[in-house]
């Protein structure tokens, strides 16, 4: 048989129009199953959660049947309680499936310590910026007597002397002795 007479033939038309009622019949089967399991044009509203404590974020995610997951935080954010949310994602007022989780990250108990780097016998210039840059602060400056003019003598916090390696809280406030250029007068 010769291919021309075997595609114009009635057995591979039948067979053709069978295929193509086999396709659409399963294609309908598995997009009406589809919609019933993934509860299609089904959405819930993402509350605000931001600044609330954890118990009433989660309490809140319950009531919206969605469910929650922590993110660690290393910024401390003073605007906020501590504990409190103070991201999440995805946002408020977006529209999002059942029982999806929705990132919380939580306002740490206060800032992070950070090593105290040694200054002593660097000039302020060189001391300012290396504090800014770990996230102290600079305090009082008091000058004393000492020919090295500008120059980092010592290191206090709150009245305390400082040593390097020691450990302060993020943004403290770091008060340094510096030289005035000035010979001390000897007794």
């Amino acid at each position: 048989m010769s291919l021309i007479k075997f595609l114009s033939s009635r057995t591979f038309l039948k067979q053709i129009v069978l295929a193509f009622v086999a396709i659409f019949i399963l294609s309908f089967i598995m997009l009406k199953w589809l919609k019933v399991t993934t509860n299609h044009g089904e959405f819930e509203t993402v509350p605000e959660l931001k600044g609330k404590s954890i118990e009433v974020a989660k309490i809140e995610l319950n009531e919206n049947n969605l469910a929650m997951e922590i993110l660690d935080s290393s910024n401390y954010n003073p605007d906020y309680p501590k504990f409190s949310v103070i991201e999440q994602d995805p946002i408020a007022g977006e529209k999002v499936k059942e029982n999806r989780k929705i990132y919380l990250t939580l306002n740490p108990s206060g800032y992070r310590n950070i090593l105290v780097p040694d200054l002593t016998e660097r000039t302020f210039r060189q001391a300012k910026p290396t504090l800014e840059a770990l996230g102290f602060e600079v305090g009082k400056l008091i000058y004393i007597d000492n020919i090295a003019k500008d120059r980092v003598l010592e290191m206090s916090f709150k009245g305390k002397k400082l040593q390097p390696g020691d450990m302060l809280p993020k943004t403290s406030k770091i008060d340094l002795v510096l030289g005035n250029g000035t010979r001390p007068i000897s007794e």
